[in-house]
């Protein structure tokens, strides 16, 4: 084992800091030193682990291997290190700081944003930060602090726990139907304009099951098709055609009244609503406090309807 009563630990954060910031300047202001004292501390971090970590130009500044394998370790050692420190005190404290969430368009905007009102009104010194895309983030390299993945689960490193699930409802406007009867079966839904949601796999294919466990699967004919739920809904809502969204997304729609449900004796597969946060020892209360609100709010809502 390394004897580190030679190396000055303080130079940890300060090395992040450069590679964080691409050059000593930047990191200097970062830190509010010197950029002398940072060049200092950097050579001399050097000396204290025996390689060369940075490639200076006066143009740029690169690592070295060496250097991208000690960023990484040393960034591993400094967020265990802070959720260490927050973990020794938050349990008698109220959560603080900043939450960085990362989630889906329809899911933030549906779920997450009135959610984060509630938390932070209970918690006057937490902050939530949500980042709505509708691509999978970078949790390490984006500095994020919990994911909300919907539907199925992609393989990770990452520490994941399911806190809910959501049905998929097959709704239209009322007035799409004026003057003729709702669809009973699954095969008349061919004839109507479909409106796709082209990032799923088979957009144009759903198989419906019923009570008594029969399958069928339906080809679609797309009318209008987007890259996102938001828009899908959108154009439901103006009358564009019959559309499959997820119940949280339309729930308030239906309930009141501006969207009806289809073919209510079939039902289309559903998925698990799972929390996702980097591997770690200590989870900040920040973190912990979000879950169990998400998961209480979820559990609430499977037991009362949405609204």
């Amino acid at each position: 084992m390394a004897d580190l009563s030679g190396i000055n630990l303080n130079r940890l954060v300060v090395f992040a800091a450069v590679v964080d910031a691409g050059s000593l300047s930047a990191a200097a202001r970062r830190l509010g030193l010197a950029k002398t004292m940072v060049s200092t501390h950097m050579q001399r971090l050097e000396v204290e682990v025996g390689a060369s970590l940075l490639v200076r130009t006066t143009r740029r500044l690169s690592l070295t291997d060496a250097g991208a394998a000690f960023h990484e370790a040393t960034r591993q050692i400094l967020r265990e290190t802070e959720a260490a420190v927050a973990a020794a005190g938050e349990d008698t404290t109220d959560p603080r700081g900043t939450l960085r969430v990362s989630a889906a368009v329809d899911y933030c905007s549906n779920v997450i944003a009135p959610m984060a009102v509630e938390l932070t009104r209970r918690y006057p010194q937490l902050k939530i930060e949500m980042i709505a895309e509708d691509r999978r983030a970078d949790l390490i390299a984006e500095g994020i602090d919990l994911a909300i993945r919907v539907g199925r689960l992609a393989d990770s490193s990452h520490q994941a726990v399911r806190v809910g699930s959501f049905e998929q409802w097959l709704i239209a406007r009322p007035d799409l139907f004026a003057g003729r009867p709702l669809p009973e079966q699954p095969e008349q839904l061919a004839a109507l304009p479909f409106l796709a949601l082209t990032v799923l796999p088979n957009p144009l294919s759903r198989t419906f099951e019923n009570v008594a466990g029969e399958k069928r699967t339906v080809r679609l004919d797309a009318a209008i098709l987007s890259n996102t739920a938001i828009a899908v809904r959108r154009a439901a809502l103006a009358g564009g055609g019959i559309a499959v969204m997820p119940d949280f997304a339309v729930a308030g729609d239906v309930a009141e009244g501006r969207l009806i449900r289809l073919l209510p004796a079939w039902s289309l597969p559903g998925g698990g609503i799972h929390c996702l946060f980097p591997q770690a020892r200590h989870r900040p209360k920040k973190i912990r406090v979000f879950v169990d609100a998400l998961r209480e709010q979820l559990a609430g809502r499977a037991a009362g309807g949405w609204v």
